[in-house]
């Protein structure tokens, strides 16, 4: 090499035709007609000639356009084509910028999700958007390690949702294998997971928690056609979803019709702490239909045997055996989880609301106690949406 000087390179002027100024061992400087200067190397591959571009002059100077031919020259001496390298790194690059877990979680949802239900969409949706991308949507779905996936895990079983946990890592397992179909991942790494979340507490109560389950059992509350004072009873559990016992020795007095709430007292909780437990207009309108009935009397859901004691703890329990739902199917204690499970994973309603709600034992960041009052707005919103939602599927499937 050696035939261009850096003056020959810098003094070239552009004429009407593009021209080249050759340097030797296949470099050569393209002088446009628009005064840009590109650099050019010329070599044969295969028995076929080509031509790799080295940069723009003069952010190229000349002794680097020529130590970029030795080093290309020496790519081609074993065996490597230039041009066939730069396009495969530049595939590699784009594969890479859709090679992350947010990338692919959102293509395994436009590809593989969209004849599912939407109950199930809005879940798989949810959990995804909810709980694995913000800390693991940006990496390349290879690089991702099983002790990172279980961080994320750790922090849904922190927050009480054990069995939402397990569902997550579900999710994660069928997008690292849409990955590996698609040629982006090697193994799925949430099978290294098997065994390290807590398993989800063994539940004696039998509960519905699949949406279209849940709305075949209301639209059968619904037309139950039993008492006043048990068909009140049976459709007020799942709108209120407190402890069956707190339900059946329901006080009139613990109703606050102008407030739109419940107020239980410490007394009559688990906790032995107040509950407070909203109003939705649903069920403002169930228990003023039964107010001209029961409330000259102390309780809500007062013995068929007399007003001075509560409805027998069997009555719901019948109700939902008339309805064809035994125990080991529905319990009255199963509307608990039943709301526990949709209020969480379809309706996105944050899990310290739907705990405390459930008269559960719920601290702050500094280890405090909520009082009854707190997030009080916040849950009255969730019980109305929550009815409303009963009230929608239910009426779909009626349609």
């Amino acid at each position: 090499m050696g035939k261009l000087t850096d003056s020959q390179v810098k003094s070239a002027k552009p004429s009407d035709k593009d021209y080249k100024l050759y340097d030797g061992e296949g470099l050569y400087i393209l002088v446009k007609a628009n005064s840009k200067k590109y650099w050019r190397l010329k070599y044969r591959f295969g028995g076929k000639e080509k031509v790799l571009a080295l940069g723009v002059y003069p952010k190229i100077s000349l002794a680097q356009a020529r130590q970029a031919t030795l080093k290309e020259k020496a790519k081609i001496i074993e065996g490597i084509d230039p041009s066939q390298e730069r396009k495969l790194k530049k595939l590699t690059a784009n594969l890479s910028n859709n090679n992350t877990f947010a990338s692919i979680a959102d293509e395994f949802i436009e590809k593989k999700m969209q004849n599912m239900s939407k109950v199930h969409l809005d879940r798989t949706t949810r959990a995804i958007n909810r709980d694995l991308k913000p800390d693991i949507g940006t990496r390349p779905i290879s690089e991702i390690t099983a002790p990172e996936l279980l961080a994320i895990l750790r922090k849904v079983e922190e927050r009480g949702a054990i069995e939402t946990a397990h569902r997550i890592k579900q999710v994660a397992g069928q997008i690292f294998r849409y990955a590996i179909a698609t040629g982006r991942a090697e193994r799925d790494i949430s099978a290294d997971l098997k065994g390290a979340l807590a398993s989800p507490e063994k539940n004696h109560f039998a509960a519905i928690v699949e949406p279209k389950e849940v709305a075949k059992l209301m639209v059968a509350i619904n037309d139950y056609k039993g008492t006043a004072v048990v068909s009140a009873a049976l459709k007020l559990s799942p709108l209120l979803f407190c402890r069956p016992g707190e339900l059946r020795h329901l006080e009139w007095k613990e109703v606050n019709f102008e407030e739109g709430r419940i107020e239980l007292p410490a007394e009559k909780m688990k906790i032995k702490e107040p509950l407070i437990i909203p109003l939705s207009k649903q069920a403002i309108s169930i228990l003023k239909a039964l107010e001209p009935l029961t409330s000259n009397g102390r309780y809500v859901f007062p013995s068929a045997r007399g007003k001075s004691r509560p409805m027998s703890d069997n009555a719901v329990r019948t109700a939902l055996r008339t309805l064809g739902y035994d125990n080991n199917t529905m319990t009255t204690h199963g509307f608990r989880a039943m709301a526990r499970t949709l209020l969480d994973e379809v309706l996105g309603f944050r899990v310290e609301y739907i705990e405390q709600q459930l008269g559960h034992s719920v601290k702050d960041h500094n280890g405090r106690a909520y009082n009854r009052t707190k997030h009080l707005n916040e849950r009255a919103n969730m019980m109305q949406v929550w009815a409303d939602y009963l009230e929608k599927i239910s009426s779909d499937k009626q349609e």
